[in-house]
């Protein structure tokens, strides 16, 4: 009994390693027969994994989603890496599933792997004095992910935005909004909806904990394309405060959690492919002039490449010249 459960656990993981498996190649990796990887599969149907069958000259099975969520299968790696992951990166909505799903992970762990996720100690300190990051439903999320993946028309009521009332006193009523949403970004512990506005025929960003989603999905619409051509370039300027006029970017070389805590609410970072295994990270950011935002850069106190716009490169060569020329001979 134990070698066959030891050898239902190696289909298990053959089969989420690779989506399709000739028969006869399961059956040579498990050292068995192919009537024994079929009792197998067979066996993994009945705990729920959706194993489906492919046709061609030797035939094959594939592991499929399914409607319910089996027992994953992780590696000593895998599961270090997502319970680390949960343990540092949940986002206001979702810090209670996420601390359920490390319990849920952590205690099905072998010792010497709990041993090296308890060292690890996080202690998550706000950056700056101010209200506490707002909650978010998970299932809100869901479902505006879910339209913007349909590409189908949501309508929400919206707090705080500046459609104007239509009446007088308590009986007054806010139409709600029509938007075709496009993307789900979250910023400095915050969830916006990037959003084509219908009836204001113009883009538009929103705070996810102000809107109540209404009953029913709408039609289905064609995308459009985001002013810029980039989603986060489109946010970060959304973000910025009239008091930065200039915005600039850059690649930055390191990985994008250890720059994200620095750039500030008003910039973007997100993370870009390694190169010869070197992380690296692209930033927006906004300031009061060029050369300003030229000697931010700096701040990172990291290895950097100026993208652009023009000025922002010719401010960084001026403010290096200055800098040369400022150093003892």
């Amino acid at each position: 009994m134990r070698e066959t459960s030891g050898r239902l656990l190696t289909l298990l993981s053959l089969l989420q390693a690779r989506r399709d498996w000739p028969g006869p190649a399961l059956a040579d990796r498990l050292g068995v027969s192919p009537r024994t990887v079929r009792r197998d599969v067979d066996r993994l149907r009945e705990l729920g994994y959706p194993v489906n069958a492919t046709k061609g000259p030797d035939g094959g099975y594939r592991l499929d989603a399914g409607t319910d969520l089996p027992p994953l299968l992780f590696d000593d790696e895998q599961a270090v890496a997502v319970a680390v992951a949960l343990r540092t990166g949940a986002t206001p909505g979702v810090e209670e599933g996420a601390l359920r799903a490390l319990a849920t992970i952590r205690q099905v762990m072998p010792a010497r792997l709990r041993a090296r996720l308890d060292a690890l100690e996080v202690t998550r300190v706000r950056r700056r004095p101010g209200p506490a990051e707002p909650a978010v439903d998970p299932d809100l999320l869901l479902a505006l992910g879910s339209a913007c993946q349909a590409r189908e028309v949501v309508r929400f009521d919206y707090e705080g935005g500046t459609m104007a009332s239509w009446g007088e006193g308590e009986a007054a009523f806010r139409p709600p909004r029509r938007v075709e949403p496009h993307h789900l970004v979250t910023s400095e512990g915050r969830w916006y909806l990037v959003a084509f506005d219908l009836d204001r025929d113009d883009w538009r960003l929103f705070r996810v904990d102000r809107l109540a989603l209404r009953s029913g999905s709408g039609p289905r619409f064609r995308r459009r394309e985001i002013p810029g051509g980039d989603v986060a370039r489109f946010v970060g300027e959304r973000l910025t405060r009239p008091s930065s006029p200039v915005r600039g970017e850059a690649v930055l070389h390191a990985a994008a959690e250890v720059i994200a805590p620095w750039v500030g609410a008003q910039g973007v970072c997100e993370p870009l492919p390694d190169v010869d295994g070197a992380p690296r990270c692209r930033v927006v950011l906004g300031s009061w002039s060029w050369g300003g935002l030229a000697g931010h850069l700096g701040v990172f106190d990291v290895p950097f490449e100026v993208v652009g716009p023009p000025e922002l490169v010719e401010a960084a060569r001026t403010l290096a010249d200055r800098y040369r020329a400022g150093l003892p001979g």
